[in-house]
């Protein structure tokens, strides 16, 4: 019967994304929205993707990395590439930035997961910075003074990646892949005594959390017009981390609510940076103290609807 509840929550949630879609182009199209919102709604989205896929890695599977912004950087600039320097459409460079960065995950991820705790860290913040030098000092695409890029996002295709990846990344928590990976999480070492591959899964979970993050990345590239090095240093992936945090590790809509909320209140507070960072450190000191396990813990907000189970994304806190 929760199946079944599920199901219909499921599909309930999806038609009602896409009205919602649809009502926001129509105002944006009619011209209701002036710029200050849409990008709003535009880095919204973006931090959604770049919070599930990182969700997927340490809520899920329980690697802490903090490289995240090295996969966005290679998105970033795959799609830029793509785009600027062979002229083919963005849908293209869409799925070329997520392939690769996914293939840059399946690189660093098979020798740095055989790795945990702070090691594990270490490398994948290593990793990232190793991505910002690189683009730093790549002449064809702008070295330190950044590249210029067309801006080709759109709310279709913004909204169209942003249901894609939860869809997907939902999915494979709910699949026999994400159980093994949940097991993984909570006991790395029973899990390997009872046959599941620890390695395989670890990378599995990199790659696709990897993947989401490039397209993520060539959104961000093809919205804010111009891409540089310095805008995906380790801040940027402290910054993604911050969201799945406070969110909840393990709960997917935590970070979905974190993003959507920290996003707000950064860009509201956009025009006093030194606020928004005292701001940023009362807001996690006080969910440290008050609520450690974030908004949501491990819990989906389809237990507090009496839709399902206590906690859809593992053991309840």
């Amino acid at each position: 019967m929760n199946q079944i509840k599920q199901a219909k929550f499921f599909w309930v949630s999806t038609v009602l994304a896409i009205i919602f879609s649809i009502v926001v182009q129509s105002l944006i199209t009619g011209g209701f929205l002036n710029s200050f919102y849409v990008n709003t709604l535009f880095s919204i989205g973006i931090n959604i993707i770049l919070a599930a896929s990182l969700h997927l890695i340490i809520g899920i599977t329980g690697q802490f990395s903090i490289g995240h912004a090295g996969f966005l950087a290679i998105g970033a600039y795959m799609s830029a590439v793509v785009t600027m320097k062979l002229g083919l459409p963005f849908p293209f460079a869409i799925v070329a930035a997520g392939l690769a960065a996914a293939i840059a995950g399946l690189i660093i991820g098979i020798p740095t997961l055989r790795l945990k705790g702070d090691y594990l860290a270490i490398a994948t913040l290593g990793f990232g910075e190793i991505m910002r030098i690189v683009f730093l000092n790549i002449d064809y695409v702008g070295g330190a003074s950044g590249m210029t890029v067309s801006h080709l996002t759109t709310w279709p295709w913004l909204i169209t990646c942003v249901l894609i990846t939860i869809i997907v990344i939902v999915n494979f928590t709910n699949s026999t892949h994400g159980r093994a990976c949940l097991s993984i999480r909570e006991n790395e070492i029973a899990a390997d005594a009872m046959g599941i591959n620890t390695t395989y899964y670890k990378v599995m979970a990199f790659v696709i959390g990897a993947f989401f993050a490039g397209v993520a990345g060539a959104l961000h590239a093809h919205n804010f017009y111009i891409i540089q090095p310095q805008n995906f240093g380790f801040l940027k992936s402290f910054d993604i981390l911050i969201l799945v945090v406070i969110g909840g590790l393990g709960s997917m809509s935590g970070a979905v609510f974190a993003a959507i909320l920290l996003t707000i209140v950064s860009t509201f507070l956009g025009s006093y940076p030194e606020v928004r960072m005292i701001i940023y450190s009362l807001v996690l000191i006080v969910m440290m103290l008050f609520r450690p396990q974030g908004l949501l813990g491990t819990k989906e907000i389809t237990a507090f609807l009496k839709i399902g189970k206590s906690a859809k994304g593992g053991v309840p806190r």
